[in-house]
């Protein structure tokens, strides 16, 4: 029989930077390693818990001003379609899916840069070259793919989501598609993809990243039935957009100390032999 020890990731706090969010405020993110043979196993835990990741790391918001970034996920037992989104999916039902290992092409940075260029362009992701949208995508030491979205009528690359399975669900790591076509939202329509390939597989949640009240970038991912947020150390739906304004309050944040303490480890002793 093979000893081994619980999983003791180590946790680190980047250094304040502008929030890309709400104005006049600064970000700081609580972060640790995602490697070794427990990858899988310590990204499903830290995602249940509103972690969320890039690359090789797991991160989630630790802001001194306030704690108004909160993960967001669709319960898919509880969505239902919206007028509007039923009209999304029929705006785009000539584009087809591909899922693939998640290996970057030319393609896809081109298709990346127009949707930076046009959509993102003062951001964070502006400067990213080649090389480094290359590792965005294939440095996973999870299970990923690569999800694209092309117009059957002319194979033309039209969307792309990075997303990675996880036990209870799809997380969409990051999405881009074309800045040419606004009246499709296919922003919408990846998620509302996302949520019919989620059902299929018998996985109850689409996990979409954070969502800010006050937020206008983020404002779209509340129109979703079944929205679910991770506040106060649990999921809860997401009813009031309201009521959660008293996260942008800066006495809203936990001590470093008191966050890592309640952060819930996988234990690697029930998994070994």
């Amino acid at each position: 029989m093979r000893h081994t020890l619980p999983i003791a990731p180590q946790f680190y706090v980047t250094a304040p930077q502008p929030c890309p969010y709400l104005a006049d405020r600064m970000e700081r993110k609580l972060f640790t390693a995602l490697q070794g043979d427990d990858a899988e196993q310590l990204n499903n835990s830290l995602s249940q818990q509103g972690f969320r990741r890039s690359q090789n790391v797991l991160y989630r918001p630790s802001c001194a001003e306030c704690s108004a970034c909160l993960s967001a996920r669709i319960n898919i037992s509880d969505f239902t379609l919206t007028r509007s989104q039923k009209r999304t999916l029929k705006r785009n039902t000539h584009l087809k899916r591909r899922a693939t290992s998640p290996w970057a092409t030319e393609d896809q940075y081109a298709l990346f840069r127009r949707y930076l260029d046009s959509r993102h362009a003062d951001g964070g992701m502006a400067d990213m070259d080649v090389f480094e949208f290359a590792a965005m995508v294939e440095e996973t030491p999870i299970r990923s793919r690569v999800v694209e979205y092309s117009d059957a009528t002319q194979d033309e690359l039209t969307a792309v989501s990075l997303t990675d399975v996880l036990e209870d669900g799809l997380s969409m790591v990051y999405s881009f598609y074309t800045p040419d076509l606004p009246r499709n939202s296919l922003g919408t329509y990846m998620i509302l993809d996302h949520i019919e390939i989620a059902r299929e597989a018998g996985l109850p949640y689409v996990y979409l990243g954070y969502w800010v009240p006050g937020s206008p970038k983020m404002s779209y991912k509340a129109s979703f039935t079944g929205l679910e947020v991770y506040s106060g150390g649990s999921w809860q739906p997401m009813q009031d957009a309201a009521s959660f304004e008293a996260n942008l309050h800066p006495l809203s944040t936990d001590p470093i100390a008191e966050q890592v303490s309640n952060i819930n480890l996988p234990d690697r002793r029930a998994h070994s032999s």
